[in-house]
């Protein structure tokens, strides 16, 4: 798609250089979409998510965060099992 409107800009004269500008948006859409598909975002996000939040969880109250994450390997989560009464 990004080329096929690189394609109809070429053909096209737009006032004021507008035709040129997009020519050149397109081109960085371009790069910007290969560079996506070599790397992978959600893996680089990811990384550094979980260190902000390590850090964020140490500098506010460790305890507290102690506690829920003692909370959870004890308890496993989910919804408690319904009675047979």
């Amino acid at each position: 798609m990004i080329a096929e409107a690189e394609t109809i800009l070429t053909t096209t004269t737009l006032p004021q250089g507008r035709a040129e500008r997009a020519r050149e948006l397109l081109g960085a859409a371009v790069k910007l979409a290969d560079h996506l598909l070599e790397v992978n975002p959600a893996a680089t996000m990811g990384k550094k998510g979980g260190k902000t939040t390590a850090k964020l969880m140490t500098a506010k109250d460790p305890d507290y965060y102690r506690k829920i994450a003692a909370k959870r390997k004890t308890f496993g989560g989910g919804r408690p099992k319904a009675s047979t009464t």
